[in-house]
């Protein structure tokens, strides 16, 4: 990816980096600016530290452990609030502040493999996407987003009494060609077999 500037003093990078942890387990909040919050279990400290890697300029503090509720340890840290990334909390939380997909969603092939690190699953030959966190309506427009962009084909499955995303096959093969490059190989346990 190029190193240009592409919002602000972001980088392309930063910017498909932002929208993918969006779709996935990144959180924002905002006062008077936004600030995002990186949290994983500390069984994905090295991840989390490769996503320290690519914010580290926005970043005071680097990523602590913290423990969570039931002896859960964790792994986080948080950017500044910074005007730069006020745009990015206005186009996945709104008014209502509350995290929905942006219906002029762009993914770039990096925004999908961050997105994929973030809440994709393998099973056996498919994949999954835990989506549960968002509307039906935002799940089925993330299927047209996919289709649209990479010609991935997938369906909502129903996961106890919410809905995820789970790609077709051939489209998980397909998957992990385009954002293969872009995964460290610690994370690569999440591909299809």
């Amino acid at each position: 990816m190029k190193n240009a500037n592409t919002v602000g003093s972001l980088t392309e990078k930063q910017h498909a980096f932002i929208i993918g942890t969006m779709l996935g387990d990144g959180y924002m909040s905002c006062k008077t600016h936004a600030y995002i919050k990186i949290c994983h279990s500390i069984h994905q400290q090295k991840y989390v530290d490769w996503k320290y890697s690519i914010l580290s300029s926005f970043v005071q503090t680097p990523p602590k452990t913290y423990k969570g509720n039931e002896e859960r340890i964790g792994y986080r840290f948080c950017t500044r609030s910074l005007p730069i990334l006020t745009p990015y909390y206005t186009l996945f939380y709104g008014l209502n502040k509350r995290k929905h997909i942006p219906r002029n969603l762009q993914l770039s092939p990096f925004s999908l493999a961050v997105w994929f690190m973030d809440d994709g699953a393998q099973n056996r030959k498919s994949v999954y996407f835990n989506t549960q966190q968002f509307s039906r309506e935002d799940q089925e427009y993330l299927l047209h987003v996919l289709k649209e962009t990479f010609q991935l084909e997938g369906t909502l499955n129903k996961d106890k009494k919410y809905f995820r995303i789970r790609l077709f096959q051939e489209s998980a093969q397909r998957l992990k060609s385009i954002i293969q490059k872009y995964v460290p190989e610690y994370m690569r346990y999440k591909f299809p077999l």
